[in-house]
């Protein structure tokens, strides 16, 4: 019988992948595919991984060809493929696994030519995160459209996040040329021969980040993937400046697509080229330069606008200094600005060059505009103290030192009511890793916190500073991780909780919670989990349903409710770990939201109030935790056994570092990690390991989590001298970062003074990382 769907899968060199990545694809709730697995030549033991595979499960079968590249192979792949549609996956990454489902029903449904979702980052040091590229273009669901109507989607450059019909695939025959970063002069030219597209904006596809530099996408600074880089451009700009009508936007979106990414790689990588191909180098980049549009360049960012002006004067040495201080984080925070001579309140940037003759570079480049002199808040830690809740943070002019006479002021904005806060500040460092008066202190007590709107609208916080002659005011945002990311709340009355957070803006926004849906307890049990809270009198006849958002499933429970508004309800343990089939590939995990649904369909999220502490149930290898999420409400995780931290201290007579979770099934050693710059390899820091009442230790000496001889970064103050990460190793030699429990995150980040650095002890991701500056 002929398949629905083909997946081309080619590879090369993936032996250390392929097996995770295969097994994603045969974990697919959507059944009826056959995956053609392309052998480009691979000389490790891919194919034999591969061939297991094959073996196990006949929807699986291999091709086999001399190595030709990515995009022949895929070529290859799409020659033997049967299905209706067709799809293609990259062998070192995954797919979620109701990927295929979603876009394929949404297919049926719409008669769409092709299908594409949204996609996630992933590796094992950070753990998983939101794909940049994908943000805007899958930001939502967007059925039926087409790239003129929604030009978002010419950032939707990959070719595998996508499912696409096979007639309409044959109808326009697409071949993916023989060089990298094939996709794109493929996939852009499917969107605009698409009658009509789908965009969905659920996670379809895991894309996968290495810990070095081996995959061809971050291998980018070599000359001949830049010069694929430039070919693959070339050929989506014959393509969308052929004067073809209604291209106008698509036609300006891609060319400033273009100017951001493509055209940044190559004047980065006049940092790293070997001075034999730094005139090659001037030559591709200039060759591309002229295939731009003028009026993009001239809107591109002023440091942007200095390379490009400094390649088309052909000043080699200048290109190398702009890089280099480019790549080493030198416009992280905003160069610090200098004063013009001559010119009161006039400033110029502090980039290479800037004090040199050079009448081929215009000096209005090195120009900081007024406009560039912008606020720069951030939150750095959000916790109750006395009853109050104390915020502390930093807030400075961008680009400017701020001194002793600077004027911060902060206020609390309630329906447009400002009521001014007292101000402590202190020294901190700033956006350029300078010690400055930036650090400041806000305390809201309860009669203050009681004033919020009773209705949950959110409060914000107006920021006003004064640094020299400049003033500049906006709100209060830009949240760290740890406690301003994952904020704890609190009852401020018996009625009234306060859940700090952000805005839809956001900005740092305070909201007031008047009787709410609210979880007190937990109770475990063998079997279930006992679950009791209070509700609204407005929710009648409840429910409680539980949603896996990435599936779209449902569970729905009973809830037993007494005359004083107070519920209970059970949730057993078996159905949960018999349905185990994980929506994240990478992590195995699945998570289900709360909703407490009444008769009348009003639904309320059921927000924790009960101790900050995860109910966590082991079962066949597989781990139910009952925790909070970022907003503060109950969600429930259900996984693979994993090493979590729910405790972390200083012991300050050992001057030492304590790290503490409860114990799992298999007995772990653990050390602090911390990967070489563009490698695999790393270095381990061992931890003293001690097992006591259902609950494993990890400590380890301060000292030895700072470098030997560490060396302040010259351009990037802010760069760290190491960030180690905590991994338990098995005693079979493998290896997981140990994963930072949301109630664990709500108390970071831990800052420790060490020997003249400063350690900060953060979750990244959901693990747990050490930061050594």
């Amino acid at each position: 019988m002929t398949p629905r769907l083909s997946v081309v899968v080619p590879f090369y060199n993936v032996g250390e992948y392929i097996g995770a990545c295969l097994d994603s694809i045969a974990r697919q709730t959507f059944a009826d595919f056959e995956a053609i697995l392309v052998d480009d030549g691979s000389p490790d033991d891919s194919a034999a991984i591969a061939k297991g595979v094959c073996a196990r499960d006949s929807r699986f079968r291999i091709v086999e060809q001399h190595n030709q590249g990515l995009g022949p192979a895929r070529n290859t792949g799409v020659r033997e493929a049967r299905g209706e549609y067709l799809t293609f996956v990259d062998s070192d990454d995954l797919v979620s696994r109701h990927g295929f489902e979603r876009l394929i029903h949404s297919l049926d449904e719409t008669g769409s030519c092709l299908a594409g979702g949204n996609a996630r980052r992933f590796n094992n040091s950070a753990g998983v995160r939101p794909s940049w590229i994908h943000r805007l273009p899958f930001a939502k669901d967007r059925i039926a459209t087409h790239v003129i109507e929604t030009p978002d989607l010419i950032l939707d450059r990959m070719v595998w996040n996508k499912v696409y019909r096979r007639s309409f695939w044959d109808e326009h025959g697409y071949r993916f040329p023989a060089i990298r970063y094939e996709d794109y002069p493929v996939t852009l030219q499917a969107h605009l021969d698409a009658v009509t597209v789908d965009a969905l904006a659920v996670p379809v596809y895991y894309w996968r980040e290495r810990e070095s530099g081996e995959s061809i996408t971050q291998q980018k600074f070599q000359f001949g993937n830049l010069a694929d880089r430039v070919t693959s451009a070339e050929l989506v700009l014959d393509l969308i400046d052929s004067g073809q009508a209604g291209l106008g936007e698509i036609r300006r979106r891609v060319h400033s697509h273009f100017t951001q990414i493509d055209m940044l790689t190559l004047m980065m990588a006049f940092g790293t080229v070997p001075e034999t191909e730094e005139q090659e180098l001037v030559q591709l980049a200039s060759r591309f330069l002229d295939r731009l549009d003028g009026s993009v360049l001239a809107r591109a960012h002023g440091y942007d606008r200095l390379q490009h002006a400094a390649l088309r004067a052909g000043d080699v040495d200048l290109l190398r200094r702009l890089a280099n201080f480019r790549n080493d984080g030198g416009l992280r925070g905003g160069a610090r600005a200098l004063a013009k001579p001559g010119r009161r309140r006039h400033f110029e940037h502090n980039y290479p060059g800037v004090h040199e003759p050079n009448t081929a570079i215009p000096r209005s480049l090195y120009q900081l505009p007024a406009r560039e002199l912008t606020l720069a808040t951030t939150v750095q830690e959000v916790a109750w103290r006395d009853g109050g809740l104390s915020i502390k943070g930093t807030a400075e002019i961008r680009h400017l030192a701020t001194d002793a006479s600077s004027v911060l002021r902060i206020a609390l904005v309630v329906d447009g009511t400002e009521t001014p806060l007292a101000v402590r500040r202190y020294d901190a460092t700033d956006s350029h890793g300078d010690m400055a008066p930036v650090g400041f202190e806000v305390r809201l007590d309860k009669p203050l916190l009681a004033k919020l709107n009773a209705t949950g609208v959110p409060a914000h916080f107006a920021v006003r500073m004064k640094s020299g002659k400049a003033r500049r005011e906006g709100r209060l945002r830009g949240q760290k991780a740890g406690s301003p990311g994952w904020p704890p709340g609190n009852w401020i009355s018996p009625s009234s909780w306060v859940q700090p957070g952000p805005g839809a803006d956001g900005a740092f926004v305070l909201r007031r919670m008047v009787d709410p849906c609210r979880l007190t307890s937990v109770e475990q049990y063998e079997d279930a989990l006992v679950l009791r809270g209070r509700l609204p009198a407005t929710l009648d006849d409840p429910s409680l349903q539980l949603t896996r958002p990435l599936s779209g499933q449902d569970q729905v429970l009973p809830v037993e409710l007494s005359s004083d508004r107070r519920f209970s309800v059970r949730i057993p343990f078996g159905p949960i770990i018999a349905e185990t089939n994980p929506d994240d590939p990478f992590s195995q995990r699945t998570t289900w939201a709360f909703r407490l649904v009444g008769s009348d369909g009003t639904e309320k999220l059921l927000l924790w109030t009960a101790d900050e502490q995860a109910a966590n149930h082991l079962e066949k290898g597989r781990l139910i935790s009952l925790t909070r999420s970022t907003g503060g409400y109950v969600n429930l995780h259900e996984g693979p056994s994993r090493v979590v931290a729910d405790r972390a201290a200083v012991v300050a007579e050992r001057n030492e570092l304590r790290i503490s979770g409860p114990l799992t099934e298999v007995t772990h050693s653990f050390s602090w990690r911390r990967y070489l710059d563009d490698s695999d390899d790393h270095l381990d820091v061992a931890c003293r390991s001690r097992l006591s009442d259902g609950n494993w230790t990890a400590s380890v000496k301060l000292p030895a989590l700072v470098p030997d001889n560490p060396v302040a970064h010259a351009v990037d103050p802010l760069a760290s001298l190491a960030d180690w990460v905590l991994f338990a190793v098995a005693a079979d030699g493998s290896a997981q970062a140990v994963q930072c429990e949301p109630f664990l995150a709500g108390r970071l980040p831990l800052v420790i003074e060490q020997a003249g650095h400063t350690l900060g002890v953060r979750p990244h991701a959901g693990t747990l990382h050490v930061e050594v500056r």
